[in-house]
């Protein structure tokens, strides 16, 4: 029934913002097409300085970006010229394809003051939309399905769940959820989709006699059908969906070959990439990929 738990382990994506990774993970590369999974914050202390909680330009390649939050703003900027603040509730779907550079800037100190919090998932490409151009879409929350009762509210992010299906574009067959539970109220799995976890944002849950907390994933078998059961006020992330197959991921870029990842940092390290044309003084350089004595190359923190 329950496949495997992860625990978020402690990751930092700029100078003052420290996330919460749970995917990937050591033992569970993906879930259905999601390869990456970042929580960050609640920040209740804003730096002096707020720049510095700013993530610069930096590419992608392979794979979508969603960034969803439930507090504060975050200004995006990406290579297509796109300006997009985004807000809680709402869904930036960024698809990278063959490459797209992009920033994510934090520019209202009194919005920040307000809890800054938010999840960004990666969903991997199909091999055929790999090197697609990139695109942008903001989804604003009246655009998303909801659904609510006995102590239960859901909204449905992306793909199809409980019978609702979402008009955000997707690539391949998924589901992402965001889903409050008040004390003692329960849900069901998804049932369209192979591969399923549960992320507890905040609270807690009963899964068949076991507790599960704040900061972990709970992966569930393909066959499984439990009820979840709330032991106190609780927020959750529902995803998964159909497999896509192996992908490699070093830094910012995700694909089904070795030899495009190495391609991709020659060209960010080259400047084939664009930068954000209204973000373009400063950037992320590409981390130092050189091996290690023993001979295991190192693994650069992904940024969001």
């Amino acid at each position: 029934m329950i496949e495997l738990v992860i625990e978020a382990r402690n990751a930092a994506i700029s100078p003052t913002v420290k996330v919460k990774r749970i995917l990937p993970f050591r033992l569970r590369r993906m879930v259905g097409p999601f390869i990456f999974m970042d929580h960050a914050g609640p920040i209740n202390d804003v730096p002096p300085n707020p720049s510095t909680l700013d993530v610069l330009p930096h590419p992608h390649i392979g794979l979508s970006t969603v960034s969803y939050l439930f507090g504060g703003q975050v200004t995006h900027r990406d290579s297509l010229g796109v300006e997009q603040v985004i807000r809680p509730g709402e869904v930036n779907w960024m698809t990278a394809g063959r490459g797209i550079a992009h920033s994510e800037r934090f520019e209202d100190p009194a919005v920040l003051a307000g809890d800054l919090e938010m999840i960004q998932t990666w969903v991997a490409l199909p091999e055929k939309d790999e090197e697609a151009p990139p695109a942008f879409n903001n989804y604003k929350p009246d655009q998303l399905p909801i659904f609510s009762e006995k102590g239960t509210w859901m909204r449905l992010i992306a793909g199809d769940a409980y019978g609702i299906r979402s008009d955000v574009k997707i690539k391949s067959p998924l589901f992402y959820l965001h889903v409050n539970l008040e004390l003692n109220a329960s849900l069901s799995l998804p049932k369209e989709h192979s591969e399923r976890a549960i992320y507890v944002v905040k609270g807690s849950i009963e899964v068949s006699g076991n507790i599960y907390r704040a900061g972990q994933m709970v992966v569930f078998t393909s066959d499984a059908d439990p009820v979840i059961l709330a032991k106190e006020r609780t927020v959750l992330m529902l995803l998964g969906g159909e497999p896509l197959g192996e992908r490699f991921i070093w830094w910012n870029f995700v694909s089904s070959r070795k030899e495009r990842i190495e391609q991709a940092k020659e060209d960010w390290k080259q400047g084939r990439i664009i930068l954000p044309p209204n973000d373009n003084k400063e950037f992320i350089p590409l981390p130092d990929d050189k091996s290690k004595p023993a001979g295991n190359p190192p693994k650069p923190e992904p940024l969001s």
